[in-house]
């Protein structure tokens, strides 16, 4: 079976005249493509939709006020809680009897704090919040409380974020919160709120002129539309509201299913709104296996292999990049070769060098002192002092006692000359 799912530009389904026609925010487009007599799966799930009765008379919705005081230091008070399971619940020992809300808040949707004798250690920024588990759904509103000695400065205003409310010391106040939407308030049956049905759009038919299919409801109602149900070959899961699974699943599929198919999901409860378009398009039945005499599924054969002459188009695309692994890599060991011959040539010249510098210090070596007078080579000054250290006094002693010598001798030679 060939499945073909793609993704249709959401901008433009959204702006179609279908989507417009109706309500709901579009959350997913495709594009099916089956062929014909094969089995076809359009998939709508949402977790949201999943529907369980709350064995606890409701405490999935709950309203609490707290209270944010900036001084003397920073800290964060709960006020107080309700649900509609239980009664509200007051915190701090101080404000029982003194800091309520109304009984009825589940049923009007007034959730407004009454405080009795206010007093100093009230002033703060009180918060009220509303919690939807069920249909997770956060709500908040803020009030800032002063609390005045003087009644000429009670008053009331807005700062730009929230209400300031200015109340006379010991004097009653009501901090407002309410929300009067259906979601909030008792009476209403979710079963009946919850809807999902799937619609049918031909080729060639107007969006307002669409068919519906089925409806479903989470009391367990359902209303099936038009043959296809009635003969099996369109179905819906009959626990979709206990798993979220609202897929339509169409078996056998002829060209007459070609078209659009819508899902519709409906929470009027908790406000939600949903759809999504599928474009299902019918191809042509999958080739049925052969059971004729061979000699049919012999003819068969040359056509396969006249389509896969045409493979070598794709060898051509891959060789060359065999050719570019070849050369990348000659390149590598002819790089590689290079370097090794500059290294050896930078060696060859650096012993020649060497050795050529070792000549000229032996040839220079006989011409390092000067001839003077008498054939005695005189060294110069920087041979004597880096080759002979011997100190000059020695030298020096010897000349004195050649000349004490001289000296005896000469004496010695005119006593005799006298005698």
């Amino acid at each position: 079976m060939h499945l073909h799912l793609t993704l249709l530009p959401i901008v433009a389904v959204v702006f179609s005249p279908a989507a417009l026609g109706q309500g709901g925010v579009v959350l997913e487009a495709m594009n099916v493509t089956l062929p014909a007599g094969s089995k076809a799966l359009l998939p709508c799930h949402s977790p949201r939709m999943v529907w369980t009765r709350d064995r606890l008379k409701d405490r999935q919705r709950v309203v609490h006020w707290d209270l944010v005081r900036s001084s003397p230091e920073y800290s964060v008070e709960r006020i107080l809680d309700m649900s509609p399971g239980a009664p509200q619940r007051v915190y701090n020992g101080f404000n029982k009897g003194r800091v309520s809300i109304p009984d009825s808040a589940f049923n009007d949707g007034n959730f407004s704090l009454v405080i009795n004798a206010v007093a100093a250690a009230d002033k703060g920024v009180y918060t009220c919040n509303l919690h939807h588990h069920y249909c997770q759904i956060h709500q908040s509103i803020q009030i800032h409380l002063n609390v005045t000695k003087s009644a000429r400065k009670e008053k009331r205003y807005w700062d730009g974020e929230k209400s300031v409310f200015v109340v006379l010391l010991g004097k009653s106040v009501v901090l407002p919160c309410v929300n009067r939407r259906p979601l909030w308030r008792e009476g209403l049956q979710e079963e009946q709120q919850q809807v999902a049905h799937w619609d049918f759009q031909p080729p060639g038919v107007r969006p307002d002129k669409a068919g519906r299919l089925v409806d479903l409801y989470a009391s367990g109602e359902r209303r099936d539309y038009g043959p296809l149900f009635g003969q099996s070959r369109m179905s819906v899961e009959e626990d979709a509201f206990t798993l979220g699974d609202f897929s339509l699943s169409i078996s056998d599929l002829k060209a007459a299913d070609k078209g659009l198919y819508y899902c519709h999901l409906h929470h009027h409860y908790c406000g939600l709104h949903e759809r999504r378009i599928f474009r299902l398009t019918v191809g042509p039945p999958l080739p049925s296996d052969p059971t004729t005499a061979p000699r049919i599924f012999r003819n068969v054969v040359p056509e396969l292999r006249t389509e896969e002459a045409e493979g070598p188009r794709v060898v051509n695309v891959i060789l060359p990049d065999h050719r570019g692994y070849f050369v990348q890599h000659l390149g590598y060991f002819l790089a590689t070769f290079l370097l090794l011959a500059c290294i050896v040539v930078a060696v060859i010249m650096l012993t020649r060098r060497r050795k050529k510098r070792g000549l000229e210090y032996d040839l220079r070596r006989p011409h390092q002192g000067n001839v003077i007078d008498g054939g005695e080579i005189a060294l110069g000054y920087t041979e004597l002092r880096t080759r002979n250290q011997e100190p000059r006094s020695s030298e020096h002693k010897n000349n004195l006692l050649k000349e004490s010598n001289m000296a005896k001798d000469c004496e010695m030679d005119t006593g005799k000359l006298w005698k």
